[in-house]
Protein backbone atom coordinates (compact mmCIF):
# COMPACT_ATOMS: atom_id res chain seq x y z
CA UNK A 1 0.00 0.00 0.00
CA UNK A 2 1.69 3.45 -0.57
CA UNK A 3 1.45 6.21 1.85
CA UNK A 4 -0.29 9.38 0.97
CA UNK A 5 1.12 12.86 2.80
CA UNK A 6 -2.03 14.90 3.83
CA UNK A 7 -0.95 18.68 2.25
CA UNK A 8 -2.22 20.70 4.83
CA UNK A 9 -1.49 23.23 7.86
CA UNK A 10 -0.33 22.02 11.56
CA UNK A 11 -2.87 19.94 13.07
CA UNK A 12 -5.14 21.60 15.09
CA UNK A 13 -6.53 20.11 18.77
CA UNK A 14 -10.31 20.93 19.19
CA UNK A 15 -11.48 19.25 21.51
CA UNK A 16 -9.70 17.07 24.74
CA UNK A 17 -10.77 15.84 27.43
CA UNK A 18 -13.77 13.60 25.82
CA UNK A 19 -14.58 10.47 27.64
CA UNK A 20 -14.16 7.73 24.59
CA UNK A 21 -16.15 9.53 22.12
CA UNK A 22 -17.59 7.74 18.76
CA UNK A 23 -19.31 10.01 16.28
CA UNK A 24 -18.39 13.36 14.72
CA UNK A 25 -21.81 15.61 12.81
CA UNK A 26 -21.82 19.70 12.00
CA UNK A 27 -24.78 21.75 11.83
CA UNK A 28 -25.64 24.30 8.60
CA UNK A 29 -23.99 26.74 10.58
CA UNK A 30 -20.85 24.30 10.87
CA UNK A 31 -21.16 24.16 14.33
CA UNK A 32 -19.67 20.70 15.42
CA UNK A 33 -21.29 18.12 17.58
CA UNK A 34 -19.32 15.31 19.25
CA UNK A 35 -20.88 12.10 20.72
CA UNK A 36 -19.48 10.06 23.87
CA UNK A 37 -20.20 6.39 23.46
CA UNK A 38 -21.26 6.16 27.35
CA UNK A 39 -18.98 3.17 27.43
CA UNK A 40 -17.51 3.13 31.27
CA UNK A 41 -14.21 2.12 30.48
CA UNK A 42 -11.09 3.07 32.91
CA UNK A 43 -13.62 4.53 35.43
CA UNK A 44 -15.52 6.74 32.82
CA UNK A 45 -19.06 8.04 33.81
CA UNK A 46 -21.75 5.57 31.73
CA UNK A 47 -24.25 7.00 29.99
CA UNK A 48 -24.30 8.63 26.29
CA UNK A 49 -23.84 12.49 26.14
CA UNK A 50 -23.37 14.87 22.87
CA UNK A 51 -21.71 18.06 23.44
CA UNK A 52 -21.56 21.23 20.99
CA UNK A 53 -18.04 22.33 20.63
CA UNK A 54 -17.65 25.96 20.83
CA UNK A 55 -14.95 28.82 19.89
CA UNK A 56 -13.61 26.13 18.10
CA UNK A 57 -9.32 27.12 17.52
CA UNK A 58 -8.99 28.18 14.08
CA UNK A 59 -5.51 27.60 13.60
CA UNK A 60 -2.06 26.53 15.51
CA UNK A 61 -0.33 28.80 17.44
CA UNK A 62 2.96 31.32 16.58
CA UNK A 63 5.10 28.44 17.34
CA UNK A 64 2.72 26.19 15.00
CA UNK A 65 1.74 23.84 17.48
CA UNK A 66 -1.77 22.33 18.93
CA UNK A 67 -3.48 25.03 20.48
CA UNK A 68 -5.77 24.23 23.96
CA UNK A 69 -8.94 22.38 23.05
CA UNK A 70 -12.08 25.20 23.17
CA UNK A 71 -15.14 25.52 25.18
CA UNK A 72 -18.30 23.14 24.81
CA UNK A 73 -21.72 22.59 25.85
CA UNK A 74 -23.77 19.75 26.83
CA UNK A 75 -26.52 19.13 24.44
CA UNK A 76 -27.92 15.37 25.79
CA UNK A 77 -26.79 13.03 28.27
CA UNK A 78 -28.08 9.51 29.59
CA UNK A 79 -27.96 8.01 26.29
CA UNK A 80 -27.90 4.45 26.46
CA UNK A 81 -24.65 3.50 25.26
CA UNK A 82 -22.99 2.75 23.22
CA UNK A 83 -23.95 5.81 21.03
CA UNK A 84 -22.68 4.52 17.92
CA UNK A 85 -23.62 7.29 15.51
CA UNK A 86 -24.58 10.84 14.62
CA UNK A 87 -25.59 12.63 12.05
CA UNK A 88 -27.77 16.57 11.49
CA UNK A 89 -30.51 17.13 9.12
CA UNK A 90 -32.86 19.35 9.12
CA UNK A 91 -32.27 21.23 12.39
CA UNK A 92 -31.41 18.27 14.49
CA UNK A 93 -29.67 15.83 15.60
CA UNK A 94 -30.30 11.84 14.73
CA UNK A 95 -28.27 9.78 17.35
CA UNK A 96 -28.15 5.85 17.14
CA UNK A 97 -28.37 4.57 21.00
CA UNK A 98 -27.01 1.19 20.83
CA UNK A 99 -27.47 -0.01 24.44
CA UNK A 100 -31.27 -0.24 23.56
CA UNK A 101 -31.63 -0.43 19.91
CA UNK A 102 -32.96 3.07 19.41
CA UNK A 103 -33.02 6.04 17.57
CA UNK A 104 -33.38 9.90 18.59
CA UNK A 105 -33.56 12.86 17.48
CA UNK A 106 -32.41 15.76 19.52
CA UNK A 107 -32.39 19.55 18.70
CA UNK A 108 -29.89 21.73 19.72
CA UNK A 109 -31.45 22.57 23.07
CA UNK A 110 -31.23 19.53 24.02
CA UNK A 111 -35.47 18.32 23.21
CA UNK A 112 -35.08 14.65 22.78
CA UNK A 113 -38.03 12.34 20.06
CA UNK A 114 -37.76 8.53 20.20
CA UNK A 115 -37.91 8.06 16.00
CA UNK A 116 -37.54 4.26 16.10
CA UNK A 117 -37.39 2.23 19.26
CA UNK A 118 -37.12 -1.76 20.29
CA UNK A 119 -34.40 -2.73 17.92
CA UNK A 120 -32.42 -6.40 18.08
CA UNK A 121 -30.33 -6.65 21.11
CA UNK A 122 -28.21 -6.88 23.16
CA UNK A 123 -25.69 -8.46 21.36
CA UNK A 124 -22.09 -8.15 19.99
CA UNK A 125 -23.20 -5.11 17.87
CA UNK A 126 -26.12 -2.65 17.33
CA UNK A 127 -28.17 0.02 16.08
CA UNK A 128 -25.29 2.36 14.04
CA UNK A 129 -25.01 5.15 11.63
CA UNK A 130 -27.74 6.82 10.91
CA UNK A 131 -27.84 9.24 8.12
CA UNK A 132 -30.56 10.94 5.64
CA UNK A 133 -30.80 9.72 2.40
CA UNK A 134 -31.51 11.85 -0.80
CA UNK A 135 -34.73 10.97 -0.80
CA UNK A 136 -35.57 11.71 2.53
CA UNK A 137 -35.18 8.78 4.45
CA UNK A 138 -33.62 7.93 7.11
CA UNK A 139 -30.82 4.93 6.89
CA UNK A 140 -29.50 2.90 9.65
CA UNK A 141 -27.31 -0.20 9.79
CA UNK A 142 -28.46 -2.47 12.59
CA UNK A 143 -25.33 -5.29 13.58
CA UNK A 144 -25.67 -8.89 13.78
CA UNK A 145 -25.83 -10.48 17.37
CA UNK A 146 -23.01 -12.91 17.13
CA UNK A 147 -20.24 -13.47 15.46
CA UNK A 148 -20.96 -15.30 12.46
CA UNK A 149 -24.47 -16.86 13.24
CA UNK A 150 -24.12 -18.91 16.31
CA UNK A 151 -24.26 -17.36 19.81
CA UNK A 152 -21.11 -18.49 21.35
CA UNK A 153 -19.31 -18.54 24.61
CA UNK A 154 -17.32 -15.66 23.75
CA UNK A 155 -20.31 -13.75 24.25
CA UNK A 156 -20.58 -15.15 27.95
CA UNK A 157 -17.11 -13.94 27.96
CA UNK A 158 -17.71 -10.69 27.27
CA UNK A 159 -20.45 -10.05 29.90
CA UNK A 160 -23.69 -10.54 27.73
CA UNK A 161 -24.61 -13.98 28.37
CA UNK A 162 -23.76 -13.62 32.23
CA UNK A 163 -25.60 -10.44 32.28
CA UNK A 164 -28.48 -10.59 30.45
CA UNK A 165 -30.32 -13.04 27.65
CA UNK A 166 -28.50 -12.66 24.78
CA UNK A 167 -30.38 -12.28 21.41
CA UNK A 168 -30.03 -14.11 18.70
CA UNK A 169 -29.41 -13.35 15.22
CA UNK A 170 -33.19 -12.73 12.90
CA UNK A 171 -32.84 -12.88 9.32
CA UNK A 172 -34.24 -10.47 6.70
CA UNK A 173 -34.07 -13.12 3.86
CA UNK A 174 -35.93 -16.72 4.70
CA UNK A 175 -33.62 -19.37 5.38
CA UNK A 176 -33.06 -22.93 5.71
CA UNK A 177 -30.67 -24.41 7.92
CA UNK A 178 -28.22 -27.43 7.03
CA UNK A 179 -29.05 -28.26 10.81
CA UNK A 180 -24.95 -27.85 11.34
CA UNK A 181 -24.45 -26.71 14.97
CA UNK A 182 -21.63 -26.68 17.56
CA UNK A 183 -20.90 -27.93 20.81
CA UNK A 184 -19.56 -26.06 23.67
CA UNK A 185 -19.12 -25.97 27.79
CA UNK A 186 -22.51 -24.21 28.93
CA UNK A 187 -21.20 -21.21 31.28
CA UNK A 188 -24.39 -20.46 32.65
CA UNK A 189 -24.96 -20.94 36.99
CA UNK A 190 -27.58 -23.45 36.38
CA UNK A 191 -25.92 -25.78 34.39
CA UNK A 192 -22.93 -26.58 36.05
CA UNK A 193 -20.44 -28.64 34.05
CA UNK A 194 -23.33 -29.49 31.25
CA UNK A 195 -22.60 -28.84 27.76
CA UNK A 196 -24.81 -26.90 25.72
CA UNK A 197 -25.75 -27.45 21.21
CA UNK A 198 -26.54 -24.25 19.48
CA UNK A 199 -27.53 -23.59 16.15
CA UNK A 200 -28.01 -20.65 13.86
CA UNK A 201 -30.62 -17.91 14.26
CA UNK A 202 -31.26 -19.57 17.46
CA UNK A 203 -31.27 -18.59 21.10
CA UNK A 204 -27.85 -20.65 22.89
CA UNK A 205 -28.48 -23.96 24.02
CA UNK A 206 -30.99 -24.26 21.44
CA UNK A 207 -29.85 -27.69 18.81
CA UNK A 208 -30.00 -26.38 14.80
CA UNK A 209 -32.78 -28.77 13.19
CA UNK A 210 -31.49 -29.39 9.54
CA UNK A 211 -34.53 -28.28 6.76
CA UNK A 212 -35.93 -25.94 9.20
CA UNK A 213 -36.71 -22.70 7.62
CA UNK A 214 -36.56 -19.52 9.15
CA UNK A 215 -38.83 -16.55 7.88
CA UNK A 216 -37.74 -13.17 7.53
CA UNK A 217 -38.45 -10.61 9.91
CA UNK A 218 -38.16 -7.08 10.19
CA UNK A 219 -36.07 -5.88 12.15
CA UNK A 220 -33.74 -7.84 11.44
CA UNK A 221 -29.92 -8.20 12.24
CA UNK A 222 -27.03 -7.72 9.96
CA UNK A 223 -28.83 -5.63 7.60
CA UNK A 224 -29.50 -2.10 6.39
CA UNK A 225 -32.52 -0.32 7.07
CA UNK A 226 -34.77 2.46 6.38
CA UNK A 227 -37.76 4.27 7.98
CA UNK A 228 -39.47 7.91 7.47
CA UNK A 229 -38.62 10.89 9.91
CA UNK A 230 -40.42 9.96 12.32
CA UNK A 231 -39.97 6.25 12.45
CA UNK A 232 -42.58 4.82 10.50
CA UNK A 233 -42.29 2.97 6.93
CA UNK A 234 -39.33 0.87 8.14
CA UNK A 235 -38.41 -1.15 5.37
CA UNK A 236 -35.07 -3.82 4.62
CA UNK A 237 -32.76 -2.10 2.07
CA UNK A 238 -30.33 -5.13 2.00
CA UNK A 239 -29.61 -7.73 4.35
CA UNK A 240 -26.16 -9.95 5.50
CA UNK A 241 -23.61 -7.41 6.27
CA UNK A 242 -22.17 -8.31 9.23
CA UNK A 243 -22.09 -4.87 11.05
CA UNK A 244 -22.17 -2.11 8.86
CA UNK A 245 -20.94 0.43 11.54
CA UNK A 246 -20.06 3.36 8.91
CA UNK A 247 -22.92 4.67 6.44
CA UNK A 248 -22.61 7.46 3.77
CA UNK A 249 -24.13 8.46 0.43
CA UNK A 250 -21.80 10.40 -2.60
CA UNK A 251 -22.53 12.97 -3.94
CA UNK A 252 -23.94 10.93 -6.69
CA UNK A 253 -26.50 9.05 -4.30
CA UNK A 254 -24.76 5.38 -4.14
CA UNK A 255 -25.04 4.52 -0.61
CA UNK A 256 -21.74 2.99 0.67
CA UNK A 257 -20.89 0.78 3.94
CA UNK A 258 -18.24 0.33 5.81
CA UNK A 259 -18.86 -4.11 7.04
CA UNK A 260 -16.15 -4.84 9.79
CA UNK A 261 -15.04 -8.46 9.16
CA UNK A 262 -15.55 -11.70 11.90
CA UNK A 263 -12.90 -12.69 13.99
CA UNK A 264 -11.48 -16.02 14.96
CA UNK A 265 -13.77 -15.70 18.28
CA UNK A 266 -16.32 -17.86 19.69
CA UNK A 267 -17.89 -20.88 18.39
CA UNK A 268 -18.29 -20.32 14.87
CA UNK A 269 -14.83 -18.61 14.36
CA UNK A 270 -13.11 -17.46 11.13
CA UNK A 271 -9.56 -16.29 10.13
CA UNK A 272 -8.75 -14.13 7.96
CA UNK A 273 -11.64 -12.07 6.83
CA UNK A 274 -11.10 -8.49 5.67
CA UNK A 275 -13.42 -5.93 6.81
CA UNK A 276 -15.08 -4.31 3.41
CA UNK A 277 -16.27 -1.59 2.02
CA UNK A 278 -19.90 -1.98 -0.28
CA UNK A 279 -22.27 -0.39 -2.20
CA UNK A 280 -25.23 -1.14 -1.03
CA UNK A 281 -28.18 -2.06 -3.45
CA UNK A 282 -31.72 -2.75 -2.50
CA UNK A 283 -32.72 -6.09 -2.34
CA UNK A 284 -29.12 -7.48 -2.44
CA UNK A 285 -27.52 -9.92 -0.15
CA UNK A 286 -24.15 -9.04 1.09
CA UNK A 287 -23.22 -12.96 2.24
CA UNK A 288 -22.72 -13.14 5.96
CA UNK A 289 -23.46 -15.57 7.87
CA UNK A 290 -21.86 -17.73 4.74
CA UNK A 291 -20.17 -15.66 2.78
CA UNK A 292 -17.20 -12.67 2.78
CA UNK A 293 -17.22 -10.53 0.31
CA UNK A 294 -18.71 -13.37 -2.62
CA UNK A 295 -16.01 -15.95 -0.95
CA UNK A 296 -17.52 -18.90 1.21
CA UNK A 297 -16.54 -19.44 4.41
CA UNK A 298 -14.99 -23.15 3.60
CA UNK A 299 -12.61 -21.25 1.45
CA UNK A 300 -8.90 -23.12 3.09
CA UNK A 301 -7.90 -19.15 3.51
CA UNK A 302 -10.45 -18.33 6.11
CA UNK A 303 -9.28 -21.26 8.25
CA UNK A 304 -9.29 -20.08 11.95
CA UNK A 305 -6.54 -20.77 14.59
CA UNK A 306 -9.09 -20.99 17.73
CA UNK A 307 -11.45 -23.76 16.25
CA UNK A 308 -13.04 -25.41 13.10
CA UNK A 309 -12.83 -24.60 9.95
CA UNK A 310 -16.35 -23.07 9.64
CA UNK A 311 -18.98 -24.70 7.65
CA UNK A 312 -21.99 -24.14 5.89
CA UNK A 313 -24.98 -23.22 8.30
CA UNK A 314 -27.65 -21.90 5.57
CA UNK A 315 -28.85 -25.02 2.87
CA UNK A 316 -30.75 -22.48 0.59
CA UNK A 317 -28.07 -20.17 -0.89
CA UNK A 318 -29.44 -21.43 -4.45
CA UNK A 319 -32.78 -19.14 -3.42
CA UNK A 320 -31.06 -16.09 -1.91
CA UNK A 321 -29.26 -13.39 -4.33
CA UNK A 322 -25.95 -14.10 -5.20
CA UNK A 323 -23.85 -12.38 -2.18
CA UNK A 324 -22.19 -9.22 -3.34
CA UNK A 325 -18.53 -8.87 -4.20
CA UNK A 326 -17.09 -5.60 -2.44
CA UNK A 327 -15.79 -2.46 -3.73
CA UNK A 328 -12.38 -2.86 -1.63
CA UNK A 329 -11.17 -5.91 0.69
CA UNK A 330 -8.86 -4.29 3.75
CA UNK A 331 -6.38 -5.63 5.80
CA UNK A 332 -7.96 -8.19 8.42
CA UNK A 333 -8.68 -6.74 11.70
CA UNK A 334 -8.25 -3.06 10.80
CA UNK A 335 -11.87 -2.54 12.14
CA UNK A 336 -12.77 0.00 9.33
CA UNK A 337 -15.38 2.37 11.74
CA UNK A 338 -16.55 5.43 9.67
CA UNK A 339 -15.56 7.54 6.63
CA UNK A 340 -16.01 10.86 5.06
CA UNK A 341 -16.11 12.24 1.50
CA UNK A 342 -14.06 14.80 0.85
CA UNK A 343 -14.88 18.04 -2.12
CA UNK A 344 -12.60 15.99 -4.44
CA UNK A 345 -15.28 12.92 -4.13
CA UNK A 346 -12.43 11.02 -2.14
CA UNK A 347 -12.87 9.03 1.28
CA UNK A 348 -11.22 9.54 4.05
CA UNK A 349 -11.33 6.26 6.50
CA UNK A 350 -10.72 5.88 10.33
CA UNK A 351 -9.56 2.57 10.82
CA UNK A 352 -9.91 1.73 14.79
CA UNK A 353 -7.82 -1.09 14.77
CA UNK A 354 -7.51 -4.63 15.94
CA UNK A 355 -8.67 -6.35 19.49
CA UNK A 356 -6.49 -8.62 19.98
CA UNK A 357 -6.07 -10.74 21.80
CA UNK A 358 -10.56 -10.75 22.29
CA UNK A 359 -10.61 -11.13 18.56
CA UNK A 360 -7.53 -12.74 17.26
CA UNK A 361 -4.38 -14.78 18.45
CA UNK A 362 -2.29 -12.08 19.97
CA UNK A 363 1.00 -11.91 19.12
CA UNK A 364 1.25 -9.83 16.02
CA UNK A 365 2.47 -5.88 15.55
CA UNK A 366 -0.78 -4.06 15.90
CA UNK A 367 -2.89 -3.43 12.87
CA UNK A 368 -4.56 -0.51 12.41
CA UNK A 369 -4.98 2.87 14.33
CA UNK A 370 -4.61 5.38 11.21
CA UNK A 371 -6.65 6.44 8.54
CA UNK A 372 -6.86 5.99 4.62
CA UNK A 373 -7.61 7.59 1.63
CA UNK A 374 -9.79 5.55 -1.14
CA UNK A 375 -10.18 7.20 -4.40
CA UNK A 376 -13.72 6.02 -6.19
CA UNK A 377 -12.18 6.28 -9.70
CA UNK A 378 -10.50 2.62 -8.81
CA UNK A 379 -11.00 2.06 -5.30
CA UNK A 380 -7.42 2.58 -4.82
CA UNK A 381 -6.23 3.02 -1.01
CA UNK A 382 -3.46 4.52 0.33
CA UNK A 383 -2.17 5.24 4.25
CA UNK A 384 -2.87 8.98 4.86
CA UNK A 385 -0.22 10.04 6.84
CA UNK A 386 -1.64 13.41 9.16
CA UNK A 387 1.89 13.96 10.92
CA UNK A 388 0.59 12.87 14.63
CA UNK A 389 -0.15 9.73 16.40
CA UNK A 390 -3.69 8.64 16.91
CA UNK A 391 -4.67 6.19 19.68
CA UNK A 392 -8.36 4.45 17.76
CA UNK A 393 -9.20 6.84 15.34
CA UNK A 394 -13.43 6.25 15.35
CA UNK A 395 -14.53 9.13 12.97
CA UNK A 396 -13.95 11.33 10.18
CA UNK A 397 -15.90 14.42 8.77
CA UNK A 398 -15.17 17.07 6.44
CA UNK A 399 -16.60 20.52 6.92
CA UNK A 400 -16.10 23.26 5.24
CA UNK A 401 -12.31 23.68 4.41
CA UNK A 402 -11.71 21.28 6.99
CA UNK A 403 -10.62 17.57 7.89
CA UNK A 404 -11.84 16.67 11.56
CA UNK A 405 -10.83 13.35 12.92
CA UNK A 406 -11.88 12.21 16.12
CA UNK A 407 -9.64 9.91 18.56
CA UNK A 408 -11.88 7.46 20.65
CA UNK A 409 -8.79 7.56 23.19
CA UNK A 410 -6.43 4.99 24.82
CA UNK A 411 -7.85 1.69 24.75
CA UNK A 412 -6.37 -1.83 24.17
CA UNK A 413 -7.60 -5.59 25.18
CA UNK A 414 -5.45 -7.96 27.11
CA UNK A 415 -5.54 -11.17 28.37
CA UNK A 416 -7.34 -9.68 31.59
CA UNK A 417 -9.75 -7.66 30.08
CA UNK A 418 -9.57 -3.98 28.54
CA UNK A 419 -6.85 -1.36 29.66
CA UNK A 420 -8.25 1.79 28.95
CA UNK A 421 -7.69 5.56 30.28
CA UNK A 422 -10.61 7.62 30.49
CA UNK A 423 -10.54 11.45 29.24
CA UNK A 424 -8.12 10.76 26.24
CA UNK A 425 -10.76 11.33 23.43
CA UNK A 426 -10.21 14.21 21.19
CA UNK A 427 -10.81 15.89 18.14
CA UNK A 428 -8.83 17.15 15.55
CA UNK A 429 -8.84 19.57 12.55
CA UNK A 430 -6.90 20.08 9.63
CA UNK A 431 -7.19 22.44 6.73
CA UNK A 432 -6.18 23.09 3.30
CA UNK A 433 -6.48 19.72 2.16
CA UNK A 434 -5.33 19.05 -1.42
CA UNK A 435 -7.41 18.47 -3.90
Amino acid sequence: MRAAALATESPVLVAAGLQFPTSLAADDRGRLYVAESGLPFGGAPPGGRIWRLDDVPQGPDDGGDPVAAGSRTLIAEGLAGPVTGLSWHDGALYAAEGGCGRISRITPDGVRTTVIDGLPGPGNYHTNAPVVGPDGKLYFSQGAMSNLGVIGLDAYELGWLRRLPHAHDVPGLDVVLTGHDVRTADPRPDTPGAHARTGAFVPFGTPAEQGRRIPAALPCTAAVLRCDLDGGGLELVAWGLRNAFGLGFLPDGRLLALDQGADDRGSRPIGNAPDLLFEVRPGRWYGWPDFVGGRPVTDPGFRPERGPHPEFILANHDELPPPEQALVAFEPHVAATKFAVTPSGRLVLALFGDEAPMCLPAGGPPIGRHLLLVDPADWSTSRLDVGIPLSRPIDVLHAGDSLYVLDFGHFEMSDEGVRSTAGTGRVWRWTGLDE
